[in-house]
């Protein structure tokens, strides 16, 4: 799709079914229409599992925050990746698959939070985009984001998910009304990972960095941070977007899609998950990046904890 200008992928969209075309309207969204906006959408979605404390405590429990921050969060963007670019029923995205569902299970987690945590993959980046994206999302993608987790939660075995999208929205709701409260391992798991998207800038702008993550999560635009720190986040540039890509900011000014990977044009194309790495190079042993999509927190790699 070369020719077509800047909605060249939603005409794509609009013509696909958003039931039975779900996995190729999710992959074009969040690789080609939003990589940026998901990728941060995923990381907030995350924090917000964190006021559960059942699920706060399972992850504090384990020490996978603790220990192996960034590589928790890698494995698990690697794998979530793979099934938004290859599909959840491709060999690929079944080997995922199996070594989420191989991790999940050595642990008791009720079935209510594993359908919460879904819930978040779905709606955080819906209500992210309808504040924040360079256009509004279509119809066809918010039943697509809905039907592609839908499809994985079934494969992980989380039962009882809605098959409405409002009943869904619905549940989350009303979950968060019912267990959202303090805990002290709320708190600690939460300083971990804003430490963790700290650690991706250098040393002067750290400090920034953090106040932008946490402003960005109570859904503050203006952002009151000092220099040139204040330009690169109020923008989407410097590292915390993909080099080359731009953010939200860069695709509204040239009205064009994003496309993470058009300033790699030698390597193959990847989601925005999947961080570039030289030819015999394990995947979780990729330099630490500010742009691998996913949250760190509800799915695991090889050597992951829950």
């Amino acid at each position: 799709m070369v020719d077509g200008g800047r909605y060249r992928w939603l005409r794509r969209i609009e013509a696909l079914d958003p039931v039975r075309d779900h996995h190729e309207i999710y992959r074009i969204s969040v690789g080609y229409e939003f990589p940026f906006d998901y990728q941060r959408a995923l990381e907030l979605a995350l924090l917000r599992t964190y006021c559960v404390p059942s699920i706060s405590a399972l992850l504090d429990a384990t020490g996978e925050f603790r220990l192996r921050t960034q590589q928790r969060y890698d494995d698990t963007a690697l794998l979530m990746a793979e099934m938004a670019e290859h599909g959840y029923d491709s060999p690929r995205g079944r080997q995922a698959l199996r070594v989420v569902n191989r991790a999940h299970r050595r642990y008791a987690i009720s079935n209510d939070d594993m359908r919460y945590v879904l819930s978040t993959f779905v709606y955080e980046p819906v209500d992210w985009l309808e504040r924040f994206g360079w256009r509004r999302l279509h119809e066809h993608e918010r039943l697509a984001a809905f039907h592609y987790y839908r499809a994985v939660g079934a494969r992980m075995d989380v039962r009882d998910v809605p098959d409405d999208y409002d009943a869904f929205r619905d549940f989350k709701r009303e979950y968060e009304r019912a267990s959202f409260r303090f805990a002290p391992t709320n708190q600690r798991i939460g300083a971990y990972t804003v430490d963790l998207f700290g650690s991706w800038y250098p040393r002067p702008p750290r400090r920034a960095a953090r106040r932008a993550r946490v402003a960005s999560r109570r859904g503050t635009r203006r952002l009151r941070i000092p220099g040139r720190a204040a330009l690169a986040v109020r923008s989407g540039r410097g590292r915390i977007a993909h080099p080359g890509s731009g953010g939200t900011a860069d695709a509204a000014a040239h009205h064009e899609p994003v496309d993470p990977r058009a300033a790699q044009p030698h390597l193959p194309r990847l989601p925005p998950g999947v961080p570039a790495r030289r030819p015999g190079v394990a995947a979780t042993a990729a330099r630490p990046r500010p742009d691998v999509a996913g949250p760190p927190g509800t799915a695991t790699g090889r050597r992951a904890g829950a």
